[in-house]
């Protein structure tokens, strides 16, 4: 796809985002877990499925196969105290969220110093109210992916009952925290560890 479609495919993208979001504003959560006494937070829009399934969702990712974990505006992970995400050291401090979605292999959670982008900069018809509010990257790889923190292989697990909201669950764990990513019949978890 050359720059001019890509940027019109972005356009259209933001333009129906933002209209449905004026109508029926999907619901945003802050789930929130305690790792030796300090917080860890996650704070993201909540997409729903409707009548789509999972893998017709992914099938519109752009060619980095990265999605924005959420909806609306940026998704962040924030953290009182340095964290391991796989083999990585974060340190305390706030970072959004992203997840890669590769055709085949496991998925996994990005973690980058980039908190996203006004979206009065991506569409100037965007009401007052909006224009502030950081919006994710829609290039991930060619915007913010030298400013990648880290990058950790979710595990895949089971899931009870489908559910139509996305939703992303922070749990206590004897080393640290479980944070589950679900939607739809699909679930990933990864550890969340105190740097020692």
């Amino acid at each position: 796809m050359n720059a001019r479609l890509s940027h019109i495919a972005v356009v259209t993208a933001l333009l129906g985002a933002a209209a449905w979001a004026q109508e029926t504003p999907p619901p945003r959560d802050n789930p929130s877990v305690m790792i030796d006494g300090k917080k860890v937070a996650v704070e993201y829009g909540q997409p729903s499925l409707g009548q789509r399934s999972f893998d017709e969702l992914m099938k519109g990712l752009q060619e980095d196969r990265v999605w924005r974990a959420g909806t609306n505006q940026v998704t962040t992970l924030s953290t009182e105290l340095p964290l391991m995400v796989g083999d990585k050291v974060v340190p305390a401090g706030k970072y959004s969220v992203y997840v890669h979605c590769p055709v085949e292999g496991d998925y996994s959670l990005i973690l980058n110093k980039d908190l996203g982008q006004p979206l009065g900069k991506l569409w100037a018809e965007a009401p007052e109210n909006m224009k502030n509010e950081p919006w994710p990257h829609m290039s991930y790889a060619k915007e913010i992916g030298d400013q990648e923190v880290a990058r950790a292989a979710m595990k895949k697990v089971a899931v009870e009952k489908p559910i139509d909201r996305f939703t992303i669950k922070l749990a206590e764990a004897p080393d640290g925290a479980l944070m589950t990513l679900m939607w739809g019949d699909r679930a990933w978890a990864l550890d969340l560890k105190a740097a020692k």
